[in-house]
């Protein structure tokens, strides 16, 4: 083991990177510092936006599946995402209730009678369906959260969520903040 990565494994353990026994490159800092090397399918960039939404607004089309935040001057973040497979797409206007990083995940029931061989608990980290981050949308079981499944970008794929790479995730979720409005369309 190299020096400079054990002195990594070192400050993710300093930084409370988890509980003792928690492997440190599954979730917090150096889990998130790893997230910045892995390659994306869908490349994230800046694009002309001429929607009227106002800046810090999150705008998800599923047709494109493609997911933007608005900036100032005429611009936004453009994201590949994986969205909703047929009878579980859905639109409307939502609003960023609650965020969390490296969030566990409990399948709602509706999942769990569809996939009865799902864990009905899994702890936080890079195997957990959420991934790196999680924005929840307002009351319902819908979030946009990071995944680990990358391939899946572009697709139409999960029971509604709005997926994203964890290294998109983490950029998104350093932007938006709770109360931040999110438009699903097709």
């Amino acid at each position: 083991m190299s020096k400079r990565f054990a002195a990594l494994v070192a400050a993710g353990l300093a930084l409370g990177a988890g509980p003792a026994g928690a492997n440190p490159l599954d979730s917090g800092p150096i889990a998130d510092f790893l997230n910045v090397f892995r390659t994306q399918a869908i490349p994230r960039d800046t694009v002309a936006w001429k929607g009227a939404e106002k800046p810090g607004t999150i705008v998800v089309s599923t047709r494109q599946r493609r997911l933007y935040y608005v900036l100032p001057g005429g611009e936004a973040v453009r994201y590949g995402v994986g969205v909703g497979r047929q009878g579980f797409s859905w639109s409307g206007t939502k609003t960023v209730t609650m965020k969390k990083e490296w969030p566990a995940w409990r399948p709602p029931a509706q999942m769990l009678a569809r996939r009865p061989d799902l864990p009905r608990y899994m702890a936080g980290g890079q195997d957990n369906p959420l991934g790196a981050r999680a924005l929840y949308l307002g009351s319902t079981l819908y979030r946009i959260h990071g995944s680990n499944e990358p391939e899946t970008m572009g697709a139409a794929v999960s029971s509604g969520c709005i997926r994203m790479t964890n290294k998109d995730v983490v950029d998104l979720y350093d932007r938006a903040r709770v109360g931040t409005k999110v438009v699903v369309r097709d």
